[in-house]
């Protein structure tokens, strides 16, 4: 005897959402990849231009931990494009300063950044983009803003079954 499966009552969000995040990841990954960058080289120096920021306060806009932080601020200086230096407001602190190679990498991978997320939404009709990205918006900034603390958390997106 075989035991039935639960009706869906809803669409399956986590699915939905999982999947179009891992695929854009992927997407990113390869087209930052074809000039010698990760998605975090990137974010750390797209957020290290803007202001002075410490490796902590970088790693915390990337969501990072210390021993990936530390990989790839090493990468970031090997390259060329960072370097860590003494803050000029806290003597204790040591910044991120961006190279000119680096704000010129930084500048390329940002135009590659804005061509993967046009190219997914460019995919859609035009009313609906601005449908997605406005829904999306309320999410992250309502209901979906704060992940709920529990147990181990899933590592990678879960493939769909047929």
């Amino acid at each position: 005897m075989t035991a039935m499966a639960p009706a869906r009552t809803e669409e399956d969000l986590s699915f939905l959402l999982d999947h179009t995040g891992h695929v854009l990841r992927t997407r990113m990954s390869a087209a930052l990849g074809e000039i010698g960058l990760t998605a975090r080289m990137h974010c750390v120096l797209v957020h290290a231009l803007e202001e002075e920021r410490t490796q902590i306060q970088l790693a915390e806009i990337g969501d990072m931990d210390k021993t990936t932080m530390v990989v790839t601020v090493d990468a970031l200086e090997k390259a060329g494009y960072a370097e860590r230096r003494p803050s000029s407001t806290d003597r204790r602190a040591r910044i991120i300063a961006v190279t000119e190679s680096g704000e010129r990498i930084a500048r390329r991978s940002q135009e590659i950044v804005d061509g993967v997320h046009r190219a997914a939404l460019e995919a859609l009709p035009g009313d609906e983009r601005e449908v997605l990205v406005r829904a999306l918006n309320r999410l992250v900034s309502g209901h979906l803003a704060t992940p709920a603390e529990g147990p181990a958390q899933p590592r990678r997106a879960r493939e769909r079954t047929k």
